[in-house]
């Protein structure tokens, strides 16, 4: 058997889908796994020796370069195909695979779509109706398809995770040599693409102190400045990593630690996908909450929440940022608890 996913992109998305790689692998254990992801992206699935065959597009070849992709796909003949991404380029790839779904016709649900519901959204967004579930975690979203599969096991433990070796070496020289085997460290994850989404630096470096007892690595980008002053309340246990590592780099660090503490998205789903313990601060938006068990949710229930998509709006509160600043450093401190 030949099962194709087409998620072409973004980071947070390919993250949350590849939990289905699991749930295929029990239903289908010898099924043959290939994707189709974005060229600049394909180095996420990589990690996952599970996946067969990875079909990178690259998008500089505009719509031609659909077409021609969606012939190759067609020549090999899949016996399942998902589309998770559910866009313009994967409607084009399904029409190479499988014109106006006549497929499904000869074997009903060899085609399967995960849909945005794009109008509950809209409606959210735009008039403040919220008919999402709540919470929303988008990762259930990309499982909910593969039931028409009777794909339903999601959850079995995998940690065969193949990282490249030059990624390692580089995280063992910058945190391993300073944290020793048997010293539980936790990955600070503070920034995000929007402020409105941050948690205050007071409060990590507030959180720092009270566990004097755990060893730190900040995670950040090459402008997030704010890393080095977290650093600094203790710089004998912090490791500030901002804009020293690549984003498998990262991804890598959060897969060796300990516990892992994020408001960027993307990085609490791949601590999801990774089945780190940890937590998510969760303020104004409806999206990025974590589906796993170990991933725990730290957030306060106010009216207005949630008020965005992604943090690119001002808060119209008098109390600015209230969805963040009362989710308190003793409250986050006192639940961290390492096996």
């Amino acid at each position: 058997m030949k099962i194709l996913i087409i998620r072409l992109s973004s980071i947070g998305d390919i993250i949350q889908c590849m939990s289905v790689v699991t749930g295929i692998k029990n239903k289908f254990p010898e099924a043959e796994l290939h994707w189709v992801v974005r060229a600049d992206l394909a180095s996420l699935l990589k990690i996952d020796p599970r996946i067969d065959h990875i079909w990178e597009f690259d998008r500089k070849e505009g719509f031609s370069g659909v077409f021609k992709l969606g012939g190759k796909l067609k020549q090999e003949k899949f016996d399942l195909v998902y589309d998770a991404h559910s866009n313009i380029r994967s409607n084009i790839l399904k029409l190479c695979l499988c014109p106006l779904s006549i497929c499904n016709v000869f074997r009903k649900n060899k085609l399967i779509t995960r849909h945005k519901d794009r109008l509950k959204r809209l409606l959210l967004f735009k008039f403040g109706i919220n008919l999402l579930p709540k919470p929303f975690k988008a990762l259930d979203s990309f499982r909910k398809p593969m039931l028409k599969w009777n794909v339903t096991e999601f959850n079995t433990p995998f940690d065969n995770w193949q990282f490249p070796d030059s990624v390692q070496k580089k995280i063992e020289n910058l945190v391993l040599t300073k944290i020793s085997d048997d010293q539980p460290w936790v990955a600070l994850v503070p920034s995000a693409a929007w402020e409105l989404k941050r948690w205050p630096v007071k409060y990590w470096q507030e959180l720092i102190k009270l566990r004097q007892d755990l060893r730190f690595v900040v995670l950040g980008g090459p402008n997030d400045d704010f890393c080095e002053e977290i650093r600094s309340v203790a710089p004998d246990r912090v490791i500030n990593l901002a804009g020293h590592t690549s984003l498998m780099e990262s991804f890598y660090t959060v897969w060796r630690a300990s516990f892992v503490i994020s408001g960027d998205t993307g990085f609490l789903h791949a601590a999801d996908l990774f089945q780190k313990p940890g937590f998510a601060l969760i303020g104004p938006t409806a999206f990025g909450y974590p589906s796993g068990d170990k991933m725990k949710v730290m957030e306060v229930d106010l009216p207005c929440r949630p008020c965005t998509k992604d943090g690119n709006i001002i808060c119209k509160l008098k109390e600015k940022k209230k969805c963040m600043l009362d989710i308190f450093p003793d409250t986050v401190a006192k639940n961290i608890k390492i096996n």
